[in-house]
This record gives structure tokens, C-alpha cells and sequence, in this order.
């Protein structure tokens, strides 16, 4: 397969990646799997400094990077991981968010030690933004999904998961700006073709999956979901070629149906999600016939909440 992303580069970011990101749990859980028809497997990114599954992009990509400063935008948790890696490399961090960015996650990415500026109602013009001020000041832009180190670092989930001993059928991933979903299904298609890669994204914000089912750009004014680290309403063009042979199937899942695979996370595994990090589950619920008898993973790929958002959802 010809694609930007090597399996070389994926490879090299896991023996670089600092180790409070990698191998993290991967397992069967048998109360999801009994409720849902399926045998579920889950993979735990929850687990780590920033609770999510971007600091292994970040990680990579400044661990690469010559860069003194660098600008990015973020709905929360990329900003939190970009922060995290420039702290230890002592490399100043800005990052814009949208006014109606989660408290929490901004907080968080202050305290790592970010500059974090609030601009526009929604992650994208926040990112439009980041990205003029960048230009101006000749400072280097981190674009998730566009800079390749951020596909490679998803990509290092894949090679974990093949250590599982047994095939998976489908693997259901979170799509926002396509880095988790192509970097996984990039090392997937190469090393374990039959699995099925399947997209999933909150039907309030379907421009990702709307773009790769027509095979055009299709953006939208607004997204309306409560699925923060996935509500993108301008696609990454990058990502949308990234995704070719490499995507099987997109499904879009209703919000009162993430609450739902929220709670069922909470009470069945234990875990707390915030609902990006639920849609995987979520669409197993709402489509449950297509994997009946399948082995089926998902990623919980983050879990910053507010507790204010706790009390609502659980």
C-alpha cells in the first residue's frame, strides 16, 4: 500500500514514545461483551498524565522537532498533550480553543504550562485563528491530523493491539480530525488486512464521515454534539486522502446514545469516558446485528470531564 504514513515511522515513534503512553490495557470485558452480543475488546488510553491518547503524537512530534515555539489549536486534549511534551523539552506552547472549550481540559493545558488563548465559538475557528497568527509571526504550526508524527503516534496503538492473540473482526474508531483513525488503520491494513475499520462520529458533527462518503470536501457552520474532542465542522483535506483504502464503513451515533455507552462504560468496566471516547460502544449499541458474534475493539481514547459534566452524564 502507497501511503505517506511507513510502518517504519510507526515503529520508531514506539521505541522513542515516552513509556507513561505506551502499552496500555487491552483486554476483554465480559459485561460489555454479554450486554452487547459481541466479544468487546477495550483499549484503555485513559490511563496516563493527560488522560488521553494524544500524547503519543505529541510525543513524537517533539521528539523530532527542532522548533523553539510552536502554536496549535485544540478542543482540549491535544493541547494538553502538546503541552505536556513541550514542558519537558522546554519549548514555549500556545494553544487556542474555542470560547466554549471544556474548563477542565482548559485548565489542564495551563497547567502543564501552555499559553491559552480563547478565541471564536467553536474548535475550528479557534484553529483558523492559530493558524493566521502563526503565519504572521513565523512560528511553527501543530496540526493534528496534518502533521504526519501525529498518525504515527496512533499508529503505535495498532501495533499493540496485534499483540492480541487472537484476530480482531472490526476495530471502531473515534473520527474527529482523522490522526487516531488513520494512524491505526494505516499499521491495521498492513499487518491484519481482515480486520474491518470502521469511523465513527456523532451525527451532530458528520463532516468527516459526510466528506469520506462522497469523496468531496462537505463542511458544515455549526456541529451540535456534546462529543467535544470529535466536533469538527471543517475537515482536514490531508486526512480525507489519508483515509482512502484504509476506511471500510462510517457509522454516526445519536447523543442520547452516548450518554448511554458513557454510563454503560461507568457501571459494566469501571471506566469514565467522556463521550468521544464512548462512540465506539455507542455504535455497537445502536448497531448491534452487524457485529453479533464479532470480535470487535474500540479505543476509549480520552476521559477529561468536568464535574459538572459528571453529575449530567453519570
Amino acid at each position: 500500500m502507497t501511503h505517506r504514513l511507513t510502518l517504519t515511522e510507526v515503529e520508531n515513534a514506539h521505541r522513542a514514545i515516552d513509556p507513561v503512553f505506551l502499552n496500555t490495557p487491552q483486554y476483554e470485558c465480559e459485561p460489555l461483551s454479554q450486554h452487547l452480543g459481541c466479544r468487546l475488546i477495550l483499549k484503555i488510553e485513559t490511563m496516563n498524565p493527560i488522560r488521553s491518547f494524544k500524547g503519543r503524537g505529541a510525543d513524537w512530534l517533539l521528539h523530532k522537532s527542532t522548533s523553539s515555539q510552536i502554536i496549535c489549536a485544540s478542543a482540549g486534549n491535544f493541547g494538553q498533550a502538546v503541552a505536556y511534551s513541550c514542558r519537558k523539552k522546554k519549548v514555549k506552547c500556545t494553544v487556542y480553543a474555542s470560547t466554549t472549550a471544556n474548563a477542565f481540559k482548559v485548565q489542564r493545558m495551563r497547567d502543564l504550562g501552555a499559553e491559552v488563548i480563547l478565541f471564536g465559538n467553536d474548535f475550528d475557528t479557534a484553529k483558523q485563528e492559530a493558524k493566521r497568527v502563526a503565519a504572521v509571526n513565523n512560528v511553527r504550526f501543530v496540526e493534528d491530523s496534518n502533521d504526519i508524527e501525529t498518525l504515527a503516534g496512533a499508529g503505535t496503538m495498532g501495533l499493540e493491539l496485534l499483540k492480541l492473540p487472537f484476530a480482531l473482526d472490526a476495530l471502531l474508531v473515534p473520527l474527529g480530525n482523522g490522526a487516531l483513525l488513520n494512524g491505526l488503520a494505516r499499521v491495521m491494513k498492513e499487518r491484519s488486512p481482515k480486520t474491518k475499520m470502521i469511523a465513527v462520529q456523532a451525527a451532530g458533527a458528520p463532516a468527516m464521515v459526510e466528506s469520506w462518503q462522497q469523496g468531496k470536501m462537505v463542511a458544515h457552520e455549526k456541529v451540535s454534539t456534546i462529543a467535544d474532542g470529535i466536533a469538527v465542522r471543517l475537515p482536514v483535506a490531508q486526512a480525507l486522502t489519508d483515509m482512502k483504502e484504509l476506511v471500510d464503513d462510517a457509522l454516526l451515533v445519536q447523543e442520547q446514545t452516548i450518554i448511554q455507552a458513557m454510563k454503560l462504560l461507568s457501571t459494566q468496566a469501571g471506566i469514565l469516558s467522556e463521550p468521544s471516547g464512548a462512540v465506539g460502544v455507542a455504535a455497537l449499541l445502536e448497531s448491534k446485528k452487524m457485529f453479533t458474534n464479532q470480535t470487535v475493539a474500540t479505543i476509549i481514547c480520552g476521559s477529561n470531564l468536568t464535574e459538572q459534566q459528571i453529575k449530567d452524564w453519570l
